[in-house]
């Protein structure tokens, strides 16, 4: 029987679907999910069915750049270019056939990122089961004479718990065998991320991307005011069997966990980058480091699928509050 208080769910809980007037990302749709409990999220169902914001309990969680929203028309792969649309938000995915640098691997020129963060998602739809609200998409990264991948995503946000998981299936849908990489670049943001919050990442071993960054290891953890100039700096943590890391704002009495498989997500990025208004924490699981796919391909750690195989990984992200 349904709750005798209320006359339609959405006083307490739900999906709705709205679009966006105006800018560059004017007729994007969006799904604002709440879970009832003072978790909500903003699904975009144009950009990959990402999540452009996440809020907790009325509170911002994650970043959001000075793009704003960017419809995928607007996308343009040219090396670096990817930056032009990179909304943030809470999760960008980066991928599927290339991560990080732009880069040349085995003649085919790479740009920044991949292009699947600037694709719509077809067959999109949501419902409710015993437990989770669900939003199920499909998502194609599928080219003619090239790569016929596809993304199968599954977000199941939790109505007894404030937290969610992404279920990805990405399917090799052609005939020969093709290189695929994923980095689901995760972005904390003010509030939550200021000079005060508690970073935690429990893994085995920290390294540097580059000297830049080793200059300042010992401070990896550390979070400090935004400063002018800073240029960015990138750390891969190494774990073992279950990848964790959290963030947590003592001033808030609030933070959130990121939990994964390492096994099958083998590497981990943390992007500490503590700019003017570019001001960031990126906590990044993913089947590969943002070096470029040559790099992937040389150090041996490149992820394959056969024609008609597929690969599933599973990301969870949970409220903590004290």
């Amino acid at each position: 029987m349904r709750n005798p208080y209320i006359g339609h769910d959405s006083q307490v809980y739900g999906i709705e679907e709205h679009r966006l007037v105006g800018g560059k990302g004017d007729g994007m749709r969006l799904l604002e999910v709440n879970n009832g409990k003072g978790l909500e999220l903003t699904v975009s169902l144009d950009r990959a069915c990402d999540i452009s914001r996440l809020r907790y309990r009325g509170i911002n969680m994650s970043y959001f750049s000075p793009c704003g929203y960017v419809a995928p028309a607007y996308y343009e792969s040219k090396g670096t270019d990817w930056l032009k649309s990179f909304t943030a938000g809470f999760l960008t995915t980066c991928g599927l056939q290339a991560v990080g640098s732009p880069c040349t691997d085995e003649g085919e020129e790479l740009p920044l990122h991949g292009s699947i963060a600037n694709t719509p998602a077809e067959q999109a739809y949501w419902f409710e089961d015993e437990d989770a609200l669900v939003v199920r998409a499909v998502v194609p990264d599928e080219v003619i004479f090239a790569r016929k991948l596809r993304l199968i995503r599954e977000l199941r946000v939790s109505l007894k718990e404030n937290e969610f998981t992404i279920i990805d299936t990405i399917e090799n849908t052609g005939d020969t065998t093709q290189p695929f990489e994923i980095l689901y670049h995760m972005n904390m943001g003010y509030p939550l991320l200021d000079e005060d919050s508690v970073i935690e990442i429990p893994a085995v071993s920290v390294t540097p991307r580059d000297d830049h960054a080793a200059e300042d290891i010992e401070n990896w953890m550390n979070m400090i005011k935004p400063q002018a100039g800073y240029v960015e700096r990138c750390y891969y943590h190494k774990f073992e069997d279950q990848g964790k890391a959290s963030i947590f704002q003592p001033k808030l009495g609030q933070g959130l966990e990121i939990s994964f498989d390492a096994k099958e997500l083998d590497a981990f990025v943390e992007w500490k980058m503590m700019g003017v208004r570019d001001y960031v924490l990126g906590l990044e699981c993913g089947n590969c480091y943002p070096d470029g796919r040559d790099v992937m391909r040389r150090t041996g750690m490149l992820k394959f699928l056969e024609p008609g195989e597929s690969k599933t990984y599973v990301v969870k992200v949970k409220m903590l509050q004290k």
